[in-house]
């Protein structure tokens, strides 16, 4: 029995067959896509570094409930590119609406879904503005800034992550490899080490999901900061 070839001409495994696979994660230098294993086991790999970095992640929610709680009721923003901008918005619903337990909403903005400024930006300033200028105009001392690269090198994202610093703002970066741009601009960093964008990009979804598990862990905790049924704030 031997092996067809598919429309673009690889080897496909006859029907029947055990699949065509590898043990090892595939690098992009040897092959242009992923087969479901070669995903999985890539995925897999990479959770590994996650595991490593879960109190990191834990410290990032405790930091960003401590800022948004605080005194000041500091705000969070939130950018990334392609999927990684849907991913900047999915942490901001998370906390404008809830994780998982009930509790009070929190101010949470995320630069790419402003459609209106991204196109006015984009017409009228150099395209390193695009969420430089709206963290300059949005941000202010003691806000925390999130900003998501599954490289760490867009040009637009490092912008905004220096002129975060230099205004006084905490950069969390979720990154693919380091080093890389992001991470050195960005006050602490989160980075998966693989060289595909899906995998990292799959990373920071679970990264995300922890960090909003321990910012509501952080919020309601006794003595709660604040409280889950009357949404009013209980403490200073």
């Amino acid at each position: 029995m031997t092996a067809t070839l598919d429309p673009g001409g690889m080897a496909m495994a006859p029907i029947g067959a055990a699949p065509l696979r590898t043990a090892e994660v595939v690098s992009p230098d040897t092959c242009t896509h992923l087969t479901g294993s070669d995903h999985v086991a890539s995925l897999t790999a990479a959770l590994a570094g996650v595991t490593a970095q879960v109190d990191v992640l834990d410290g990032w929610g405790r930091l960003i409930a401590g800022a948004l709680c605080g005194p000041g009721r500091a705000r969070l923003l939130a950018a990334g590119n392609g999927g990684s901008a849907a991913q900047a918005q999915h942490l901001t619903a998370e906390l404008v609406g809830r994780y998982r337990a009930d509790r009070p909403p929190f101010s949470a903005i995320c630069l790419n879904a402003e459609t209106s400024s991204l196109t006015a930006i984009a017409n009228d300033y150099p395209a390193d503005e695009l969420f430089a200028r709206q963290v300059e105009a949005h941000g202010r001392a003691g806000d925390v800034v999130v900003l998501m690269s599954t490289s760490g090198r867009s040009p637009n994202i490092v912008a905004a992550a220096r002129r975060a610093r230099a205004a006084g703002m905490t950069v969390l970066a979720m990154t693919g490899p380091a080093p890389n741009p992001l991470a050195a601009a960005a006050d602490e960093a989160f980075c998966i080490d693989s060289e595909w964008t899906a995998t990292v990009q799959e990373c920071h979804l679970v990264a995300l999901h922890l960090v909003c598990a321990a910012f509501d862990a952080a919020v309601l905790a006794e003595p709660a900061r604040v409280s889950p049924d009357t949404h009013l704030e209980v403490l200073p």
